[in-house]
């Protein structure tokens, strides 16, 4: 007993040794850059304020060309050609092939509607899979829904399904976040180590229904043939 509370009174001594040297090099770090403040003259001053300016303006109009490029809605694009045309004015493109028939894609648009809004930096489209087979050729689109993920004119990446969103219907806005980080089609501010799954406990019948049917992976196939 003794020797445990030694042991544990020693770990205390070594972590607030480390939280007081963190705080000083904080500390130093912030006295360091006060100082660099303080010895600055007006010009340079005056220059830094200029440059923080620019920035800011800058990514104003990255903004502006952004929002004039159809970014910060979902919108519903009317055919293939559309496709092609949409994914090469922009760096970033999430296109949505869905069907009406399929209750699964209506989730998808409840997410992806509150992410377009978020990420303007990434444009957010959606595209009936039925009047678009030759797209659905090209990109071997066969369970519905599937999300294609465009980087610099180029599908990188796939979400097929809700197999990568915890194989639930109630997988959350976070989680389908997390999931667009991990392919770099969104500037993504969380951890990407650190996947935001809600607690697992609805694996059950869902799980196993869309594992099936994406294994099947029949032309369109959608989780709501049997219903």
């Amino acid at each position: 007993k003794m020797a445990a509370d030694t042991s544990v009174e020693i770990l205390q001594k070594v972590l607030e040794n480390e939280i007081l040297q963190t705080t000083k090099v904080v500390e130093e770090r912030l006295d360091a850059e006060m100082q660099k403040l303080d010895q600055m003259d007006e010009d340079e001053l005056e220059c830094l304020k200029q440059r923080r300016l620019e920035a800011l303006k800058k990514a104003q109009q990255q903004k502006q060309e952004w929002l004039s490029k159809g970014h910060g809605e979902y919108r519903e694009i009317p055919s293939e050609r559309d496709f092609f045309q949409e994914v090469k004015e922009s760096k970033n493109v999430v296109c949505h092939f869905y069907r009406d028939t399929t209750f699964r894609c209506q989730i998808v648009d409840k997410h992806l509607t509150v992410l377009a809004k978020k990420h303007i930096e990434t444009k957010f489209l959606k595209l009936n899979a039925e009047k678009s087979p030759f797209l659905c050729e090209r990109l071997r689109i066969k369970v519905i829904p599937t999300l294609a993920l465009v980087k610099d004119g180029k599908t990188q990446d796939y979400v097929v399904g809700f197999t990568d969103l915890g194989n639930t219907d109630d997988f959350t806005t976070e989680t389908l976040e997390w999931r667009l980080g991990c392919a770099g089609v969104i500037n993504y501010s969380g951890n990407l180590m650190d996947p935001p799954f809600q607690s697992q406990k609805k694996f059950g019948t869902s799980f196993t229904k869309l594992d099936k049917k994406t294994i099947r992976g029949k032309k369109y196939d959608s989780d709501s043939d049997d219903d």
